[in-house]
């Protein structure tokens, strides 16, 4: 094996938490040599447009990218594309790239992101089928969605409504088939389900709610237990993500419900390595417990945090994750630590404005918000504090 040369720094994976540590640790008066390792082809990007006004074709790759490759010049931080990370020894400090190069670094950050899930059912696994988490699959998704086909998109949450509205609105059929039994439901309550379902039926798209998916077949048939099947010009799998952490596996790194464990400073459980964004499992004392999230946000958060304690400073983690999703002409902002309410309660404004209070034990535990931009501010404060709702 090859090694190439050590770093003071080695940043894996170049997505928002990857970009934001780079930057960050910098910032924080960081020195030494960084490295920044992407399996990605592309500088880092902006991802939340790929299922939005990319897929729409209302704006280009010009305008994704984080920053230039002189931007990261500016800053000495070396980048390394289409090298992906195959193993991590901690204790050697070392880093095992596909191609069998090694890497070594006096401190690690991993913030390897996701990869987009595939149901466990025959067909899922072709390429003939898509998938929406890199440019490149969104390059290919938007090349092959003309105008007048026919499209259908399985799985109703965040991603799946996203591009089920993007390709409506481009004047595709779309047909969206889920296992729920209405779109996202249990994250956001029946309210708030009931009207992204009425949204997506005023663009014209038709649901196949509860379903149970046998098979995919072609890249274009969709086969149900049921024996319903449905037929379309392309099948866009949007069934959730899986946090890319499978190199630390064995490598005595404590991992917790699928993730790296991490504390507030985003720091492992062996010396010198960090992990931020969505392979994290990361304690928010806000919270008072540790949290899973995968917000856009979220990974500039917890990567500016990972980058600034790698430099010697001192920060943490422990704001309220937050996002905002649109579906269509409709915005939606939500604010929550995301794991479980006893109570969603709306409140109607008018004009199709409206706010959601989320709780447990009548503490605020979430807010969601459609046009009520006030609401969505005040909520984020009561989460945080885990104040009542009055």
């Amino acid at each position: 094996m090859a090694t190439i040369e050590s770093n003071d720094l080695v940043i894996v994976g170049a997505g928002p938490a990857g970009h934001s540590a780079a930057y960050s640790y910098r910032e924080a008066g960081g020195g030494g040599s960084v490295r920044l390792v992407s399996a990605d082809a592309h500088l880092p990007y902006n991802r939340p447009p790929l299922s939005k006004d990319y897929l729409r074709g209302e704006s280009e790759e010009s305008e994704l990218p984080l920053a230039t490759k002189q931007d990261y010049a500016d800053r000495a931080i070396e980048i390394s594309l289409k090298r992906r990370v195959t193993a991590i020894e901690p204790s050697d400090h070392l880093l095992t790239l596909e191609s069998g190069e090694q890497l070594r670094y006096g401190t690690c950050i991993w913030a390897a992101g996701s990869l987009p899930a595939a149901l466990p059912v025959p067909g899922a696994d072709s390429s003939d089928t898509f998938l929406l988490r890199s440019l490149d699959e969104a390059r290919r998704l938007r090349d092959a969605a003309r105008q007048g086909i026919s499209a259908l998109v399985i799985g109703t949450g965040f991603i799946g409504c996203e591009a089920a509205a993007s390709l409506a609105l481009r004047g595709n059929t779309v047909t969206m088939i889920s296992m729920e039994s209405m779109p996202q439901q249990a994250r956001l309550g029946t309210d708030v389900s009931r009207r992204i379902t009425a949204w997506l039926e005023q663009l014209g798209i038709e649901l196949i709610l509860g379903a149970d998916i046998k098979s995919i077949h072609d890249g274009r048939r969709v086969a149900l237990a049921d024996g319903r099947e449905f037929v379309g010009d392309m099948v866009l799998q949007a069934v959730g993500v899986k946090p890319c952490i499978n190199p630390l596996d064995d490598a005595g790194v404590k991992i917790e419900s699928g993730r790296i464990a991490v504390n507030e400073h985003m720091r492992a459980s062996v010396p010198d390595l960090y992990a931020a964004g969505d392979v994290a499992f990361a304690f928010n004392p806000a919270a008072g417990r540790s949290l899973q999230v995968e917000h856009w946000g979220e990974a500039l958060a917890m990567g500016e945090v990972a980058g600034t304690c790698a430099a010697g400073g001192d920060a943490s983690w422990d704001a309220v994750p937050g996002f905002w999703t649109e579906i269509g002409d409709h915005t939606l902002k939500y604010a929550a630590w995301g794991d479980g309410f006893d109570d969603a309660r709306l409140v109607e404004h008018g004009v199709d404005s409206f706010t959601v209070w989320y709780t447990s034990n009548d503490r605020a535990v979430g807010v969601l918000t459609h046009e009520a931009d006030d609401d969505y501010d005040r909520g984020s404060e009561l989460v945080w504090r885990g104040d009542r709702v009055r």
